[in-house]
């Protein structure tokens, strides 16, 4: 008789975590938990400070407004608008940073400038402020007189001009720069992580360079390029202190980007009335805040889900 064979004890199918890997991960998930709790706070803060300035008497909501809506719309739109032209003056030159760095510069020019760009979001928010009142503003004032006699019948350029630049067109070309090196920083990437495979058949076909980066490059990173547009919009929205030291805000909205009349933005008006305010005045201010919390929230949300649905296709 042969002898019955024994059954081999059954192998856990699920692999063995180091004592490192459950750190790591144990840290991660504190940090993530972390980031949810201060966001959440930050959210509480704001609605139980805020709240009662939702309605408050009509006279802590100025001479032009009756109500909250009234006063906190025109603050909005100023916010939008200098973000929009940020955005509008940085994604053309972040995309194209990014195109010669991945893919025209040679790799020493490319590595120095992608350090450069790297440096500008280091600079502070103040300096950028302090450079926009003492050189672009003077030296594009010039520019705003030429734009008013050449252009004034287009409602952006009716004028009259400011005569000290500081516009809200002066405002939203430093947000530009400012946002800068977060769409050059994210579009540079994915642009290099396009297939070489990809390039090269199209370089094969006979395509030129500049028809391969448009037939390869740009339908590969068109949802990585929108989301850092968002990302860059975001960061935006809620700038300060260059916006504040920059912009002569007069209230109430208009068109007109280089006349003396500009919207003040939600951050930069806080920053001017919060020192000065009453009690009332400064639950206004936080409610105020708390609208461009939940812009700068959704606007940050939607950016991460196109990059999540972005990455969805790519694993498909």
């Amino acid at each position: 008789m042969t002898e019955v064979e024994k059954p081999s004890p059954p192998t856990s199918s699920a692999p063995v975590r180091r004592i490192g890997d459950r750190i790591f991960a144990g840290l991660s998930r504190s940090a993530a938990i972390t980031i949810v709790i201060a966001l959440a706070g930050v959210f509480l803060f704001l609605f139980i400070e805020g709240f009662p300035g939702l309605s408050q008497d009509a006279s802590f909501y100025g001479p032009d407004s009756t109500n909250f809506l009234g006063y906190v719309w025109p603050l909005l739109y100023g916010t939008v608008l200098a973000a929009t032209i940020a955005v509008l003056v940085a994604a053309p030159l972040a995309f194209g940073i990014a195109l010669v760095i991945s893919h025209y510069a040679p790799r020493p020019v490319a590595v120095t400038a992608g350090y450069l760009i790297d440096l500008l979001a280091a600079v502070p928010s103040v300096v950028f402020g302090l450079w926009g009142i003492s050189v672009l503003a003077v030296k594009i004032a010039p520019v705003y007189n030429w734009l008013y006699e050449h252009a004034s019948w287009i409602p952006f350029f009716a004028g009259p001009p400011s005569t000290t630049g500081r516009t809200i067109l002066t405002a939203g070309i430093v947000l530009a720069i400012m946002i800068l090196p977060i769409i050059t920083a994210i579009t540079r990437e994915i642009f290099m992580q396009t297939p070489r495979l990809n390039e090269e058949a199209a370089l094969a076909l006979g395509a030129t360079r500049w028809e391969m980066i448009r037939l390869s490059v740009f339908p590969y990173a068109r949802s990585g390029m929108v989301s850092a547009v968002m990302l860059g919009l975001g960061r935006a929205l809620g700038e300060t202190m260059a916006v504040a030291m920059i912009l002569s805000a007069s209230g109430g909205i208009t068109l007109n980007l280089i006349s003396t009349s500009n919207p003040a933005s939600i951050a930069s008006n806080i920053a001017s009335n919060y020192k000065e305010g009453t009690p009332a005045k400064v639950e206004v201010l936080i409610a105020t805040g708390l609208v461009l919390f939940l812009v700068t929230f959704a606007v940050n949300f939607a950016a991460r889900w196109v990059i999540g649905r972005s990455e969805r296709k790519l694993n498909a």
